[in-house]
């Protein structure tokens, strides 16, 4: 009997279709095949896709891009907590909780927003690794690092929109990915970024839920305050609000679903044969 299992893809950190970041949202049964959910990732090809099954009070939820598995993501969080309220799992002001890699998260709805609770990632400031200069094409006016990412501060929100790095190069680099920002020109925005993941298997990432718990602890304390608005500049662009508490970062943003489907088969690997 062939298997059926639903997916949904919603574009987070945006409130309309086409822009945020687009993640693929697969509401498990029960834990799935190892092999089949990196196939699905592959195959849906977004920089996340959210697998999540009911455990204990909440949700057990992964996140696979095309390439491996990730240990901290906010937009395919977002995604999934959209999805569980939309399709009636969750009823409205219900909080979602979900048990990852990094530790239980949680997602609430707040004033047409979702608010994800996050754990703070601040970085330190560290040498610039060897070629990171000529991978961005810009010369670093900080060089700082956590557990995840590098995170490169430039001179202006133009070096920032005008990057156009050395993919190559970049996946060379012994982290996750590189956080690139610099404070915002212009009103209502505090500071804008981008991020570049190539060795994770993502080129550029639209909008970095997950950049965001370092950069709200870095700008908050390079502008003394604890609420900020902060703009990815990416193609598609997202907006993502940040609040700071202590050790904690929330994370707003909106959220719209732009696709439904269904994935076909077996929900395990399946080993081609020879004919």
């Amino acid at each position: 009997m062939t298997a059926i299992q639903p997916f949904v893809v919603v574009d987070a950190f945006t409130e309309r279709p086409f822009a945020g970041n687009p993640a693929a949202v697969c509401i498990l049964e029960r834990p799935a095949d190892e092999t089949w959910m990196r196939n699905v990732a592959r195959e849906m090809n977004l920089s996340e896709t959210a697998f999540l099954h009911p455990e204990a009070d909440g949700y057990r939820l992964r996140w696979l891009t095309p390439a491996v598995e990730v240990d901290l993501c906010g937009h395919a969080t977002l995604a999934s907590a959209h999805v569980l309220w939309e399709s009636g799992r969750l009823a409205p002001g219900v909080q979602a909780r979900f048990h990852t890699r990094s530790g239980l998260l949680t997602a609430i709805q707040r004033g047409g927003m979702i608010e994800l609770d996050f754990p703070a990632k601040p970085i330190q400031p560290c040498e610039a690794p060897t070629g990171l200069a000529a991978a961005l094409g810009a010369d670093p006016a900080l060089v700082g690092r956590n557990q995840f990412d590098y995170l490169i501060e430039l001179a202006s929100e133009d070096l920032v929109r005008g990057l156009a790095p050395d993919h190559g190069a970049l996946a060379a680099l012994p982290v996750r990915g590189v956080i690139v920002t610099a404070a915002a020109g212009t009103a209502p925005f505090d500071f804008v970024s981008r991020f570049f993941a190539p060795g994770s298997g993502v080129a550029e990432d639209p909008v970095t839920g997950s950049a965001h718990c370092a950069l709200g602890p870095f700008w908050g304390a390079r502008l003394g305050k604890t609420e900020l608005s902060a703009y990815q500049a990416s193609a598609r662009g997202g907006i993502v609000q940040v609040t700071l508490r202590g050790e904690r970062v929330l994370l707003g943003g909106h959220a719209v679903t732009v696709s439904r489907g269904e994935i076909l088969g077996p929900l395990s690997a399946v080993t081609a044969t020879r004919g």
